[in-house]
C-alpha cells in the first residue's frame, strides 16, 4: 500500500479538505457526461475502426455508468470511503481515494499539482503595468499550489483603446478551481479581441461559461474598461464592489449581476465613474476581506475601506503592499485559508 503521508498525497489532501465550499455535482449530471463521452467515443470508433485506446476508454465509461446504476459511483474500491469530489469533477472515472493511489499514481498527481501551478503562473499578466494614463499594479498570493483566483490585464491590440481589467473568485479551491480559472483565463482572452462593449462581454462570458462547464460551478467576477480622460466602466458578476479611492475618501462602485454560472440569461448593469488625476480603484477578493485573525474574527470589508482612505495619491505598488501588511498583521501568523489577490488601477 502507498504512503497515505506521500508529498503528493498530503498536498492533494490539503487542497481538498480545505474546498469545503465546493459546489454540489449530481450524479444524473455525471451520467449525462459520461453517456455524452460514451456516445462520442462510439462515434470514433466507428468513423477509425476498432482501437485499443478507445476500447479502453469505452469499457472504463460503461462502468462508472454501471457504478451510478448500482448506487457504488464515487465510493474508493478499496477502503469504501467517498472519493474527493474535486477529483470526480475533474476525471469521472476516478475509482480510488487519495489513500489508495499507487505510488506511482501519487507521484504523477504530485507531477500534475505542480504543473498546474507552473501553467496558472504563466497565464497572469504582467504584475505592473501602464498604459496610456493608467498604471495597473496586483499580487496574487495562492493559499496552495494552485489558486481559484483570476485575475488579468489586457491591453487593447490598438494603442488609444480602452485597457480592460478582471478580477474573480471561482467557486471552492484546489484542482478543480484552478481549472476553471484558467477556462475564465481563455475565455475572456478569446472575447476581448471581439471589440464587444462591456454588458455584452460579460453576458456572452456567462453564456458561455453556462454551457461549457458543469451544472453548480461558478464565480463571483468584477469586470471593467478603462478609457480616456479617467473615464472607468465596471460591472459585477456578484463580486465585492470596486472602492474608488479619492482626495474625498472612499465610495464604492456598485453594479449589478449574479454569478457567472448560474443563469445564462442572466443581464449586467454598468456603472461610470471618471478618476481623477492620482484617484484609483481598489479591487480584491474574499481571502483579502475574510481573513481570520486568531480570535476568529474576519478582517471584513469596512477594514479595507478604511486602510484604502489612507491612501490616496500613493502608487499602486505601495496600496497594494499597504493593504497586504494591514491583513497579514491582523491574522497575526495565522495560516492562510483562502486565495488572496489585490489589484489597484490608478490614473497618472
Amino acid at each position: 500500500m502507498p504512503n497515505p503521508d506521500s508529498a503528493a498525497t498530503r498536498t492533494a489532501r490539503i487542497s481538498i479538505a480545505e474546498d469545503a465550499g465546493m459546489p454540489e455535482v449530481t450524479e444524473p449530471y455525471i451520467r449525462e457526461q459520461l453517456e455524452k463521452r460514451r456516445q462520442e467515443l462510439n462515434q470514433a470508433v466507428a468513423a477509425a475502426g476498432p482501437g485499443m485506446a478507445c476500447q479502453e476508454l469505452l469499457v472504463e465509461v460503461d462502468a462508472a455508468i454501471g457504478r451510478i446504476d448500482q448506487g457504488t459511483y464515487g465510493i474508493c474500491e478499496v477502503c469504501q470511503d467517498t472519493i474527493e469530489k474535486e477529483r470526480l469533477i475533474a476525471d469521472p472515472l476516478v475509482r480510488l481515494c487519495l489513500d489508495h493511489l499507487s505510488g506511482e499514481e501519487q507521484r504523477a498527481l504530485e507531477r500534475d499539482l505542480e504543473l498546474a501551478s507552473r501553467v496558472q503562473r504563466g497565464l497572469l499578466p504582467q504584475p505592473d503595468m501602464h498604459h496610456g494614463d493608467w498604471h495597473v499594479h496586483y499580487q496574487y498570493q495562492p493559499a496552495g499550489l494552485v489558486s481559484g483566483d483570476y485575475c488579468d490585464v489586457i491591453a487593447p491590440e490598438n494603442g488609444d483603446g480602452k485597457l480592460t481589467f478582471l478580477l474573480g473568485d471561482v467557486a471552492g479551491k484546489g484542482v478543480a478551481a484552478s481549472l476553471l480559472m484558467t477556462h475564465l483565463h481563455a475565455m475572456f482572452r478569446s472575447l476581448s479581441g471581439l471589440g464587444l462593449e462591456l454588458a455584452k462581454l460579460i453576458e456572452t462570458a456567462n453564456r458561455v461559461f453556462c454551457e461549457s462547464t458543469f451544472a453548480g460551478q461558478y464565480a463571483t467576477l468584477i469586470c471593467g474598461h478603462a478609457g480616456a480622460g479617467g473615464v472607468v466602466e465596471i460591472t459585477s458578476a456578484g463580486h465585492y464592489p470596486a472602492l474608488h479611492i479619492s482626495k474625498n475618501g472612499v465610495a464604492e462602485v456598485c453594479s449589478t449581476g449574479v454569478p457567472l454560472g448560474m443563469f445564462s440569461k442572466s443581464t449586467y448593469t454598468v456603472s461610470r465613474v471618471t478618476l481623477a488625476p492620482g484617484d484609483a480603484l481598489l479591487l480584491y477578493t474574499d481571502g483579502i476581506s475574510e481573513a481570520a485573525g486568531p480570535d476568529g474574527l474576519e478582517f471584513g470589508v469596512a477594514q479595507v475601506a478604511r486602510v484604502a482612505a489612507n491612501q490616496h495619491g500613493l502608487p499602486p505598488r505601495k496600496l497594494v503592499g499597504t493593504l497586504l501588511d494591514q491583513v497579514h498583521a491582523f491574522s497575526k501568523g495565522a495560516h492562510q485559508a483562502d486565495d488572496q489577490t489585490v489589484m489597484v488601477i490608478r490614473r497618472t
